[in-house]
């Protein structure tokens, strides 16, 4: 099994970054990115061995490393809200979080990791797209956990106001629970109006296909 480690960072002679997005599958609350850089001097502490694709770590440990790396690592988080996701669709809004987390990240990077098969176009630095890159890359694992803290801690917080559907388990995705509590209270200012559910909620009351 391949496992994340620093092989493409040290194909580069420049600091090197890794950028990852969570948060298109939902249908409510924004999509966020995180921009990681992890210092050599960094890459021997004992926590470095448990960072890996951040969906396949429990919410303790989940938390734990977010600490690790917010701690020792450089990093930018970004995130773009339903209202623009609806406005430019969940590819665009994915690639402009990425965007802002690299700018976010406030620190000159010679070369960017970016996790998945498509590029943002207005980064300042060479990049790569790297398919699958949270199993991969260490920086883009690490950012793959900094940007699911970051999101499901949002989820939690909405959860609290909006105590119908669910978020604080499902995290905005569409579950059972979710487009029940949908069909029954309707729709929040933090749902994407654009997906296929909510829109069918707009039109017809209900999140379920029309046929």
């Amino acid at each position: 099994m391949v496992s994340a480690d620093f092989t493409l960072e040290d194909q580069q002679d420049v600091l090197v970054c890794g950028i990852d997005e969570v948060g298109r599958g939902p249908l409510a609350g924004p999509v966020v990115a995180a921009c990681v850089y992890i210092p050599p001097e960094v890459r021997a502490m004992p926590f470095i061995s448990e960072v890996k694709d951040s969906k396949k770590l429990s919410w303790k440990k989940l938390e734990t490393l977010y600490g690790e790396i917010t701690a020792h690592c450089t990093y930018g988080i970004a995130e773009v809200a339903p209202a623009e996701i609806d406005e430019i669709n969940i590819l665009q809004a994915s690639l402009r979080a990425m965007e802002r987390a690299y700018v976010a990240i406030d620190m000159t990077m010679g070369h960017a990791l970016i996790d998945g098969n498509k590029l943002p176009r207005n980064l300042p630095c060479p990049a790569t797209a790297v398919v699958k890159g949270d199993s991969k890359s260490k920086s883009i694992a690490a950012a793959s956990i900094v940007a699911k803290y970051t999101r499901d801690k949002i989820m939690h917080t909405l959860a609290e106001k909006h105590s119908h559907y669910g978020w604080e388990s499902n995290v905005g995705y569409p579950s059972k629970a979710h487009l029940a509590g949908i069909d029954v209270h309707g729709i929040t200012d933090h749902h994407r109006k654009s997906y296929a559910p909510i829109k069918n909620f707009i039109a017809f009351g209900t999140t379920q296909k029309q046929t």
